[in-house]
């Protein structure tokens, strides 16, 4: 039932800024857990930022300093700002959400969204 519909992706060049969004629809509980995933072409998905319905963020290492993710939990949408892009960072870009309250027999209910392309040439 619950939809992420991701915007923002497009082409930049190296240095540019680009901020992706990711607004979650068809759900009037709390999202615990908004996060960035991407995957570039020949490589696995990987995690790029989290962020909890307290704010508290997680980045990996490769954006550290450069990406800055955040929410408002009132439109339930999570951003991510990208800054300093560099070509290492084309990818699809995912939205993803984790919800840890009880519902269907489960405590785990894990969405993801569409799929966003940013890509950045040198």
């Amino acid at each position: 039932q619950v939809q992420l519909v991701e915007f923002g992706g497009g082409l930049v060049q190296a240095g540019g800024s680009l901020r992706l969004s990711c607004a979650a629809s068809g759900t009037t509980f709390s999202l615990n857990v908004m996060g960035w995933y991407r995957q570039a072409p020949g490589k696995e998905r990987e995690l790029v930022a989290t962020i909890t319905s307290g704010g508290n963020t997680n980045y990996t290492d490769s954006v550290k300093g450069r990406f800055t993710i955040s929410r408002d939990n009132a439109k339930r949408t999570v951003y991510l700002q990208m800054n300093s892009l560099n070509p290492e960072d084309t990818a699809v870009y995912y939205c993803n959400a984790v919800f840890l309250g009880y519902y269907s027999g489960s405590y785990y209910h894990e969405y993801w969204g569409q799929g966003t392309q940013v890509t950045v040439s040198s």
